[in-house]
């Protein structure tokens, strides 16, 4: 019997686990209330701040609590051109400036949004990532349904009534340098996760890999994998529907 391979131990975290230790918070948009209904929320930019782990800068926003004498202070992703000091608007008659929440269906074809809700009050999933955003493509008003295409060029329909803020996010062409030595690689995944650096299958010894030994580095079997396989051989394309290059038209289609 081989040894526990690195995806096994995976599962259970131990070293594993995601470093959660000096991050700011959870981004999220507000809680979705009557004033976001039926007109508009105000609230001010006060901070945008670096969080440890993720690309885009979060944005730190103030707003007065509808109910009760105190601010609620939410932490959102910050989009492009948003800074400290301005005023954003979250509600259904906001209108549509960079920053400002507002639901699909107040939004024109070819809006570019991020922060996206994927059902309406889930307070963004969509388009969080530097950079990222997606544009409005359709909508379909009698099933109070939105097309939007997401940042992988995918189209996805959602309810009409999920908010998404205006503009895209902040941090794009984060990827355009280059690592150029190892230690930026170290201190980029120190405060992720531990998944660097990455050891292939094909450079272990067998005991320790399906993909390990062999007189040169090669798998030496299909590196498809079935969906039912025991975890110590479900390494490589896990229940790939397909393999190889896209080719055609289809393919020039997708890139």
């Amino acid at each position: 019997m081989g040894r526990v391979i690195r995806g096994q131990r995976k599962g259970p975290g131990s070293v594993f686990r995601s470093h959660v230790k000096r991050r700011k918070g959870a981004s999220k948009l507000r809680v979705y209330d009557y004033a976001e209904n039926k007109g508009y929320i105000k609230g001010v930019v006060k901070k945008i701040i670096h969080d440890p782990g993720r690309g885009a800068p979060l944005a730190e926003i103030h707003f007065r609590n509808p109910y009760r004498f105190k601010k609620d202070k939410e932490l959102m992703v910050a989009t492009e051109g948003m800074y400290t000091g301005q005023f954003m608007y979250c509600g259904a008659r906001a209108k549509l400036v960079v920053g400002n929440v507002v639901p699909l269906s107040a939004c024109p074809e070819g809006t570019i949004i991020c922060n996206l809700e994927e059902t309406a009050g889930d307070r963004g999933k969509i388009a969080k990532a530097s950079g990222d955003y997606c544009i409005i493509k359709s909508h379909d008003l009698d099933k109070g349904k939105t097309q939007v295409a997401l940042p992988s060029g995918n189209r996805k329909t959602v309810p009409s009534a999920c908010r998404a803020m205006i503009g895209n996010v902040a941090g794009g062409n984060r990827c355009d340098k280059p690592m150029l030595k190892a230690g930026r690689a170290y201190h980029k995944y120190r405060v992720k996760r531990n998944c660097w650096p990455r050891v292939r299958g094909v450079a272990m010894n067998p005991v320790e890999h399906p993909h390990g030994g062999g007189n040169h580095q090669h798998i030496g079997h299909a590196s498809t994998a079935r969906r039912d396989a025991p975890a110590g051989k479900k390494v490589g394309l896990i229940a790939a529907r397909r393999t190889g290059l896209l080719r055609g038209r289809q393919g020039a289609k997708d890139e």
